[in-house]
């Protein structure tokens, strides 16, 4: 089939979309409002973009009701310039879950979930103290195209605990940290637990050499 996405529906092309740009990782953000209320709110819309200087991009939709009217973690971090994207481990799948409810604005999700916090190291706004891996962030920019907000936010610190960091690179241990990842549709998540494939990457003369 083909799909001129001029002549789509916007509902069909985000179906479209999450299905094939998949797995996604998650990005559980907390931010702060002006009152130094605490929001934690998971997105799929993220990945890095850049690494010098370290960038990561997160998409935030705008509230649904047909006003351009923005969702607390993109007002939150337009007001603060700070935010911090949790990694999504399997241990914390149920708990992202639960954060990604539309609660009252008197409640908090992250009381709701049962997860709590610990101060970051550099930015205002706290982690998840729960999560093995966070990203502390800054607002380079925000960009409005349609509907949503594409936020840039600079990596300014990083957290990962000590049993997930190969000293020899030093690396992440990936495939001990056990990330989850986003696929098609609400509520269809993939596990990274024993899933990795090595496939190494090969240089032009190996290529050659292979080729005989």
């Amino acid at each position: 089939m083909i799909f001129t996405l001029a002549e789509t529906e916007p509902k069909t092309v985000y179906n479209l979309l999450i299905g094939l740009v998949a797995p996604r990782p998650i990005a559980l953000v907390t931010s702060m409002n002006e009152e130094g209320r605490l929001n934690a709110a998971p997105y799929s819309a993220y990945n890095y973009l850049c690494t010098d200087p370290p960038i990561v991009g997160l998409g935030v939709t705008d509230k649904s009701g047909g006003k351009f009217v923005p969702k607390d973690t993109a007002r939150n971090i337009r007001h603060s310039g700070e935010f911090v994207v949790n990694v999504v481990t399997e241990d914390l799948l149920q708990p992202m879950n639960i954060c990604g409810i539309d609660f009252p604005a008197e409640d908090n999700e992250l009381e709701r979930a049962g997860l709590t916090t610990v101060a970051s190291s550099v930015v205002k706004v706290p982690r998840i103290r729960e999560a093995h891996a966070a990203l502390e962030c800054v607002e380079h920019s925000t960009l409005e195209i349609g509907r949503s907000r594409i936020i840039l936010g600079r990596v300014v610190a990083m957290y990962v605990e000590d049993a997930f960091v190969d000293p020899a690179g030093p690396y992440i241990k990936s495939e001990e940290l056990h990330a989850v990842g986003r696929m098609n549709g609400q509520g269809a998540y993939v596990k990274t637990r024993d899933a990795f494939v090595a496939v190494p990457r090969i240089t032009y003369a190996d290529w050659l050499k292979s080729q005989g």
